[in-house]
């Protein structure tokens, strides 16, 4: 090991070990943090609609091409940032309006203070716990306490009714940027949108099990219904990739059998994403929990990237086994996203994350961290990750 200088801001310099082999491939300087030189822009973060200054690079070619070419494994030039190559449309983001009190999902961009309620599109009650960075069923709340009346009780949403049309237009005038990727959460699959209307995981496991016709009957108008969202969606905005959520699993292991995600969630599940990459859009599976027997139905459900869970799912060891076939939406490894982390530390956790999922291309960043970290990461992993790819050539 041996210490170099590294430059962190205008008026100084600290010292941070690399390796040899780090130092010997330091081939793109680092931008310094807010240098005048260095071409800046402003990005939202993912929750409570702050903003950050991030360093822009002289790409090589637009970080859109460069996010295609990794989701499908052709010759990435560097590791994708989510936070600054990509523009990710929320579920909400796509209305003009709410309706009757309703709205689609959470609203990401409300600042984080406070705990608040709403009402989803399907009449369904969620409180936002700031403390779990995250919308739970509101407790008590049950639109369905017998899921075999499913089509007495549950009205799907009239698509004409919320304003897609004219909410796109001023998205495409003002917010688009055609050298970035375009991703929309689609929002809630199969087993996470009955949940919600049976009040619970407690009742929505009963229902798998004890009526098993009901539950299958209502995926399949699910499974229809998602497929004219996305329709009315990819119709509006040219999307590059689709997250659908579909929790699966408690952090000690899935929430049920693979005999049940193989009779009841997997076909409607896939018809859906057979649907969504039939236009060439591509797919993110979203699954929190000890998801990991259940990466074989990624695989068979055609699913490009899988957005899982680091603290119940070893990661790199899926990304060692399964790399080959699905991406990786990961933090960076070894971090403990409470604690704040030191900045060497973590950026020196950049360079490990970028080793781990480097080959075969296939990866999307997650950065946190305040401003000056963020600043810092974001140009560690695209000068060392580009260095990692011409070095493998």
């Amino acid at each position: 090991m041996l210490w170099v200088l590294y430059k962190i801001k205008p008026a100084g310099y600290n010292f941070i070990k690399l390796s040899e082999r780090v130092v010997a491939m330091m081939k793109y300087p680092r931008p310094v943090y807010l240098d005048s030189s260095v071409r800046k822009q402003t990005v939202e973060m993912a929750f409570g609609g702050s903003t950050v200054t991030a360093p822009m690079f002289d790409y090589p070619i637009p970080p859109r091409e460069n996010f295609r070419r990794s989701i499908s494994r052709q010759d990435p030039l560097w590791m994708p940032n989510s936070l600054t190559e990509k523009i990710t449309l929320n579920t909400n983001d796509v209305i003009l309006h709410t309706v009757r009190g309703m709205q689609i999902h959470s609203d990401f961009h409300k600042p984080n203070t406070e705990d608040y309620h709403f009402k989803d599109w399907f009449n369904t009650d969620w409180t936002w716990v700031q403390s779990a960075a995250g919308a739970m069923l509101t407790p008590g709340t049950q639109l369905l306490d017998d899921i075999t009346k499913w089509e007495k009780k549950v009205i799907f949403p009239d698509l004409c009714e919320w304003g897609f049309a004219e909410k796109s237009v001023e998205f495409m005038k003002v917010a688009y940027d055609p050298d970035k990727a375009l991703s929309y959460d689609i929002g809630r699959g199969m087993t996470e949108r009955l949940v919600s209307i049976l009040g619970g995981y407690t009742d929505a496991m009963e229902a798998l099990l004890i009526e098993p016709e009901a539950v299958s009957d209502f995926f399949a108008a699910y499974s229809d219904f998602m497929i004219r969202v996305f329709d009315t969606i990819n119709a509006l905005y040219p999307l590059d990739i689709v997250t659908l959520h579909d929790d699966w699993g408690t952090e000690r292991d899935t929430f049920f059998s693979e005999k049940v995600m193989e009779e009841l969630v997997f076909e409607p599940t896939k018809r859906l994403i057979d649907h969504i990459k039939a236009t060439g859009v591509f797919l993110e599976m979203h699954s929190c929990g000890n998801v990991t027997r259940f990466f074989p139905y990624m695989l068979a459900l055609a699913c490009d990237v899988a957005q899982v869970q680091r603290r119940a799912v070893d990661m790199p060891k899926m990304k060692e086994k399964y790399g080959d076939r699905i991406g990786f939406c990961a933090p960076v490894e070894g971090i403990n996203p409470v604690k704040p982390p030191v900045s060497d530390e973590y950026l020196a956790a950049v360079r490990k994350t970028d080793e781990i999922y480097a080959p075969d291309g296939s990866y999307l960043s997650m950065f946190i961290g305040d401003q000056r970290l963020l600043w810092d990461a974001c140009s560690e992993n695209y000068c060392y990750s580009r260095e990692l790819y011409e070095n493998s050539r």
